[in-house]
């Protein structure tokens, strides 16, 4: 026999009115009290009656999510993050993946609103944001682990620019000033911010910005093998790589040593992201955690917000911190 509302409500000895409204994500519920009956929910298995409720509230109870690249693993822990969270309101997500292309995302778009979905939570393939924003679409949109262009968007990322410093500070710490830089994809906001987060620091410490040490590409180990192979064939080697993302950063690693070279005694090597294979023993990358679930997690949050205040037009925010996760591809020189 499946579990009611009601049956939650006997559990956790509230009324049946603020279990509904806690579920349905109703903003005059206080967390605590909410956090509890999600888990009561949870624990006793409630799956909430979609169709049912669409009836009443004429929503479909589902929301759309659009990932830049459904293959890394970053994005798989922001969608987990999204998944998780969505479930615990009763929400189904409807996964898109635009692969960097903004054709495919704009495709992406008209599929998710000709199904009706509540809102969306999209991380964008570009910092062109206008087709998103476009008035036609008129449901709560919030930007995952991008910061959009457009004013008065609703986003939740992490602080790119400063996670760069504190890479490109901790090499600088260790002795570094011949540091690289491997980055990713310019037309976007997070690409642009961790570059001119990189740039910044040097010039802080007065070390010089040489372009041979800079290349881009996009996301992918491939991108990080064949842009570090380049920097090691045609230029002075470096002390020191930052590169883009964890991804990126295995396909340096990879490149170094078929150049006979070993990491970290001859180059050091420092991701972004702290993805799961980061701490693996043949690895042990130094890299800066984000907190990919918590941007999905958050991200949803927001989304709810949203949808339960339609006339709430203001645009919200939240900016989440990176760390420094210290292990074995950096040496002090």
């Amino acid at each position: 026999m499946s579990v009611t509302i009601k049956d939650i409500a006997r559990e956790a000895n509230i009324s049946y009115s603020t279990v509904s409204r806690a579920l349905s994500g109703h903003p005059q519920v206080n967390e605590e009290t909410r956090n509890n009956i999600l888990k009561i929910a949870n624990e006793m298995g409630y799956t909430p009656n979609a169709l049912a409720k669409g009836l009443v509230s004429k929503n479909t109870y589902t929301i759309g999510l659009i990932i830049s690249d459904i293959t890394n693993p970053f994005f798989a822990e922001v969608a987990q993050g999204v998944e998780d969270c969505a479930n615990r309101y009763g929400y189904q997500v409807f996964l898109c993946n635009s692969n960097w292309n903004v054709q495919r995302e704009k495709e992406c778009l008209y599929r998710l609103h000709s199904s009706r979905v509540d809102g969306i939570v999209i991380s964008p393939a570009s910092r062109d944001s206008s087709h998103i924003v476009d008035p036609q679409f008129n449901v709560p949109i919030v930007f995952a682990a991008q910061k959009p262009q457009s004013n008065g968007c609703n986003y939740v990322t992490v602080d790119d620019f400063k996670s760069s410093t504190i890479a490109v500070e901790y090499l600088v710490k260790l002795g570094h000033r011949k540091i690289a830089y491997i980055g990713g994809l310019l037309n976007t906001n997070s690409g642009v911010a961790r570059f001119n987060g990189y740039k910044s620091t040097l010039e802080k410490h007065n070390i010089p910005v040489i372009l041979n040490n800079i290349m881009h590409g996009d996301y992918t180990q491939a991108s990080g093998y064949k842009l570090a192979k380049e920097l090691l064939l045609n230029h002075e080697l470096p002390t020191a790589i930052v590169a883009v993302n964890d991804i990126t950063a295995l396909g340096v690693i990879q490149a170094v040593e078929e150049y006979g070279l070993n990491v970290p005694r001859d180059i050091s090597v420092i991701g972004f992201d702290d993805i799961s294979f980061a701490s693996l023993d043949k690895i042990q990358l130094t890299t800066i955690y984000l907190p990919k679930y918590g941007i999905g997690e958050e991200s949803v949050e927001l989304l709810i917000q949203k949808i339960q205040n339609p006339k709430d037009n203001e645009g919200k925010h939240k900016i989440l911190e990176p760390k420094l996760i210290v292990r074995k591809t950096c040496r002090g020189i």
